[in-house]
């Protein structure tokens, strides 16, 4: 490790070298002076968005030439990057916020340069998830990154339900237009009492932060229609096995209540408990309990 404000003059290593470069995921004032200067010494920026970087370039006075790789770069264009490389040049990967790679593009690029044995460094900076966890005051020992949840109903159901005995801290990333419904979705699954963080238009100038439980959230959201503007991080506390435990269980005693209308409870227990997969014995002596 250097020493502090012991700058290298030159940090770009001799040819054939592809940095991953993080870059403000709002403020332009969170950009390194090591990024600035490996942006201004490359020979090429491949960019999700040239139109996009530009403007971060022209900011901090960069003219390298910029090239673009996205989500729908068809192979050729990993080619030409991966050709530059091997030519000797060192080129630049960013996104439009953040670090690469993180919900963006890139792992196909850094795997294809990987395989091809050439150098990858990264330029670390900006990411919005660890920004987001290191505020939220929940646990930050292990924790895992989600992502975005799919945007369907029941494939992000389906992604919760796998999640409901997480015991880690969870970050998720989502859009304004699906928040409420991400939200929703996760009190459902979890215990509505759990404690969340909404990261709103994180660094940016109407940056907002909401710490209380998922029930509370959904409360704030309808509050100010300016709540639901921006980009989200979404930081979930981890479970607590036993608690799930006794939510599932709770909710089968409901759903046997409910099916006693049309059938026996001894016929009741045994579809829930197969449909739940929950012990028939456990669910029955539970609902013998509850009659009492």
């Amino acid at each position: 490790m250097g020493e502090p404000g012991n700058f290298p003059r030159n940090s770009v290593t001799p040819g054939g070298t592809l940095f991953v470069v993080a870059t403000p995921i709002g403020n332009l004032a969170d950009m390194s002076f090591r990024a600035i200067e490996v942006l201004k010494q490359v020979e090429l920026i491949a960019a999700e968005d040239t139109r996009q970087t530009q403007k971060l370039l022209n900011h901090y006075g960069i003219t390298t030439r910029l090239t673009a790789y996205h989500d729908f770069s068809d192979q050729s264009a990993s080619q030409r990057i991966l050709q530059k490389l091997n030519q000797g040049e060192s080129v630049a990967l960013v996104s439009d916020a953040g670090t690469p790679l993180i919900s963006d593009p890139g792992y196909g690029l850094v795997a294809a340069a990987r395989s091809h044995g050439m150098n990858v460094l990264p330029i670390p900076g900006p990411s919005a998830l660890i920004a987001a966890l290191s505020v939220a005051g929940l646990p930050t020992d292990r924790f895992i990154f989600e992502g975005f949840l799919p945007a369907k109903a029941g494939a992000r159901n389906k992604r919760l339900m796998a999640l409901a005995t997480e015991q880690r801290t969870m970050i998720f990333y989502e859009a304004p237009h699906r928040i409420n419904a991400m939200l929703e979705s996760c009190a459902s699954h979890f215990e509505s009492s759990r404690q969340v963080f909404l990261g709103r238009e994180l660094t940016k100038k109407f940056e907002q932060h909401f710490c209380g439980t998922l029930a509370m959230a959904q409360a704030w959201l309808t509050e100010d229609e300016n709540h639901i503007k921006g980009e989200f991080v979404v930081v979930i506390a981890g479970g607590d096995e036993a608690a799930w435990q006794e939510a599932r269980l709770e909710k089968a005693e409901g759903l046997v209540a409910e099916l006693r209308k049309e059938m026996s409870m001894k016929k009741a227990v045994a579809f829930i408990s197969t449909f739940l997969g929950l012990s028939k014995n456990e669910l029955y002596r539970r609902v013998l309990e509850r009659d009492q």
